[in-house]
């Protein structure tokens, strides 16, 4: 199988969108069309309010913005000209306001005005049909490889501390990390922090 894996820019916005209307939470609506906009460089003045995340059209209207605005990043996976998977990867600095951050890596005392630059990994989703057939192996050795030549110091990733199911575990497991690397940097009340020199 032949997977290709583009980098996410305003130009495959109808890529992203599909794929979130109608690939990748097909086996689980609770998170259908989320647009994985809970980790997204969004300036303060576009933060999604709580109640903005309840509503799905919203979401993608926050989700088009963010595209064509260059804050939304990550990869897009494709196997026969079709999209299966995704990857968000962001500039670490970029997303400490945003909910995934606030919610889930809050508790952990960084110092947010260091200047290194690192690059972070904190969604993977690919099509139910695709999992398990090495889609996230190749959407992180893409990441990796980009981040190194955009000049970033450091890869991030932030698995959970527990097992949880697969829709919870949408951060990669640890082992994905462990396989290309990554060494144990900290940890939080519910994630480890992995990082990878590059």
């Amino acid at each position: 199988m032949n997977i290709e894996i583009h980098r996410l820019t305003p130009e495959r916005l109808n890529d992203f969108l599909y794929f979130f209307e109608n690939v990748a939470h097909t086996d689980n609506k609770k998170w259908d069309r989320c647009y994985c906009n809970n980790y997204c460089a969004a300036h303060n003045s576009h933060t999604l309010r709580k109640a903005d995340m309840a509503n799905p059209d919203v979401r993608r209207d926050f989700a088009i913005k963010y595209v064509k605005e260059g804050l939304m990043q990550g990869y897009l996976a494709y196997v026969d000209g079709n999209v299966i998977g995704w990857c968000n990867a962001n500039t670490r600095n970029d997303c400490l306001h945003c909910f995934g951050w606030k919610y889930h890596i809050a508790n952990w005392k960084i110092d947010r005005k260091s200047k290194e630059k690192i690059k972070s990994i904190f969604c993977f989703t690919v099509a139910p049909d695709m999992r398990g057939k090495g889609v996230a192996t190749a959407l992180l050795k893409r990441v990796i490889e980009d981040a190194k030549n955009d000049g970033y110091e450091y890869i991030e990733s932030y698995p959970n501390k527990e097992d949880t199911d697969m829709y919870y575990n949408y951060v990669g497991p640890e082992s994905l990390y462990r396989k290309l690397g990554f060494e144990l940097y900290t940890e939080t009340k519910w994630r480890l922090v992995l990082r990878k020199k590059l």
